[in-house]
C-alpha cells in the first residue's frame, strides 16, 4: 500500500506581504555564521541587553523586592498601582483624561501595537503609516485586514512628513494616522507646529492617532519631544511607551498604551481593547512592578544622550564616518537609537539594499537592516543601531566604506557596450 504524499499545511495567505527584515533572512543567514564561528557585529536590533546596558539598578531593585507578589495574574489591563503612574506621569505632561482606567499594559509595545488595530480595524480599513515606518506597524495593520497606506518622509525634507500629502491620502476607509517620534528608523524628532497640523487633520476626518513615543526622551544635543498627545486634547488618541528603550529592559516585555480624546468617541474601542486584552489574560507581571519606579525615579538616559555619554559618542562617531566617507551621505539623528544613512556616488550606482546587506555580512562580518525593509520605494539606504561603543562604530564604517569603495570601483572598471563597439572597429580610411 503506498503511502500519500506529505502536503504540506497552508498557512495565512497574507503572511507573504509581511515584511520584518530586522530578523529576517539575513538573521537567520547571521545565525548559520555564527554557527560555522564566525563573530558578527549585529547591528540590526535596538536591543541594549546585548551591547552591555543593563536596566536601572533601582528598577531591578523593584522587581525582586516584589517578586513574592507575581504569581497571579492581574487585571487584564495592567497592575492597577503600574497604571495609576502611568497616568500620572501623563497627566504631568499635559494629557487629558490621563485616567488609570485609561491605561493599557502589554507585553511590550508590540504586543499593544497588534491589540490596538485589532481592536480598530474591519477588513479593508486603512491606516496612514509613515515612510520610512518601524515596520511591525504595516505588519499589525495587513494581519488585522487593514490596508497600510504611505506617507512620505523624504530624506530632503529631514525625514519630516508633509501634512499636506497626508490629507490627500485620506479616504472613506481611513481610520488612522501612525506617528512615530522620535523615529525609527531615521531618527527625526517632530516640531509641535508640524504635529498640530496633523492632529488638525485627525480632528477634521475623525481618525485615531497612534502615536509610537518609545523613544521620548532618548535626544540628542537641541533636539526636543513634543508629546502628542497635550496637543490632541478631545481628538482620540492612544500613545505608545514603554521600559525597553529608555529604561534598557527590553526583555522585561513591558509597554503601555494611554488612550486619551473625548469619552464618548473612545468608548467603543475602549471596551474593544479591554476585550482583546482580556482574552490574553494578562500581560507580563513581575516586570509591572518596574513602572512606578521607572516613570518616578531619576533620569538614567539623559546623561547617555549627552556629550561624553556613550550614545552621544556613538552617534558622533557615525556622523563623522559619513561626512569622510565618498559613499555615504547622513541626515543626523535627532533621537532614538538609529542611524539611516544613504549610499551615494558610484556606489549607488545599480545598487541594491539587500545585496550589499548579505554582502557586508559575508565579506566583513557586520549585519546591517536594508533600508527597504521599513517601506520606502529607495534602495540605497541601511540601518544601524547606535548600541555600540564608539570605537565599534568607527571599525563598523570602516568596513562599510570598504565593501563601498569596492562597488564604486568595479562600476568605474565597466566599459560602456557602445564605447567597447568602437574601440573594436577599424579606423576609416
Amino acid at each position: 500500500m503506498s503511502t500519500p504524499p506529505i502536503k504540506p499545511l497552508a498557512t495565512r495567505e497574507r503572511l507573504s506581504e509581511v515584511r520584518y527584515e530586522i530578523r529576517g533572512e539575513l538573521a537567520r543567514r547571521a545565525r548559520d555564521l555564527e554557527a560555522q564561528g564566525r563573530k558578527l557585529i549585529k547591528l540590526n536590533i535596538g536591543n541594549p541587553g546585548a551591547f552591555g546596558f543593563r536596566a536601572p539598578a533601582h528598577l531591578q531593585l523593584a522587581i525582586t523586592s516584589d517578586i513574592d507578589h507575581t504569581d497571579p495574574y492581574t487585571h487584564q489591563q495592567g497592575l492597577p498601582a503600574a497604571r495609576e503612574a502611568i497616568a500620572a506621569a501623563y497627566a504631568r505632561r499635559g494629557t487629558p483624561h490621563a485616567h488609570a482606567d485609561r491605561v493599557f499594559v502589554g507585553n511590550g509595545v508590540s504586543e499593544l501595537i497588534d491589540l490596538s488595530l485589532r481592536a480598530l480595524l474591519n477588513p479593508g480599513d486603512e491606516v496612514l503609516v509613515p515612510s520610512p515606518d518601524y515596520p511591525l506597524w504595516s505588519a499589525a495593520t495587513i494581519l488585522n485586514d487593514g490596508r497600510p497606506v504611505y506617507y512620505r518622509c523624504d530624506p530632503s525634507n529631514d525625514f519630516l512628513p508633509d501634512p499636506a500629502e497626508i490629507e490627500t491620502l485620506v479616504s472613506s476607509r481611513t481610520r488612522a494616522i501612525v506617528l512615530i517620534n522620535p523615529n525609527n528608523p531615521t531618527g527625526a524628532t517632530y516640531p509641535r507646529e508640524l504635529l498640530e497640523r496633523i492632529v488638525a487633520i485627525a480632528a477634521k476626518h475623525k481618525l485615531l492617532l497612534m502615536v509610537d513615543e518609545i523613544y521620548d526622551q532618548v535626544l540628542y544635543d537641541d533636539a526636543k519631544f513634543q508629546p502628542v498627545a497635550p496637543l490632541a486634547g478631545d481628538v482620540p488618541c492612544l500613545t505608545f511607551s514603554g521600559l525597553s528603550k529608555v529604561h534598557r529592559a527590553c526583555g522585561w516585555r513591558v509597554g503601555w498604551a494611554l488612550l486619551s480624546g473625548d469619552g464618548e468617541a473612545i468608548s467603543n474601542f475602549h471596551h474593544a481593547m479591554d476585550l482583546l486584552g482580556a482574552l490574553r489574560l494578562c500581560a507580563n507581571v513581575p516586570g509591572q512592578y518596574a513602572v512606578e519606579a521607572a516613570v518616578n525615579g531619576p533620569d538614567t538616559i539623559s546623561e547617555l544622550c549627552a556629550p561624553g555619554g556613550r550614545l552621544y559618542e556613538t552617534r558622533r562617531a557615525v556622523i563623522e564616518a559619513c561626512e569622510a566617507s565618498d559613499h555615504l551621505e547622513l541626515v543626523a539623528p535627532a533621537g532614538a537609537l538609529y542611524a539611516f544613512p544613504a549610499v551615494v556616488g558610484d556606489a549607488a550606482k545599480g545598487f541594491d539594499d539587500h545585496a550589499f546587506a548579505l554582502e557586508l555580512m559575508e565579506t566583513e562580518g557586520v549585519l546591517v537592516v536594508p533600508g527597504s525593509s521599513f517601506n520606502v520605494p529607495y534602495r540605497n539606504h541601511f540601518r544601524v543601531t547606535l548600541l555600540p561603543d564608539a570605537e565599534t562604530m568607527r571599525e563598523v564604517f570602516a568596513r562599510i566604506d570598504r565593501v563601498l569603495a569596492r562597488r564604486a570601483d568595479a562600476v568605474k572598471k565597466v566599459v560602456p557596450i557602445n564605447a567597447s563597439k568602437a574601440k573594436s572597429r577599424p579606423a576609416a580610411a
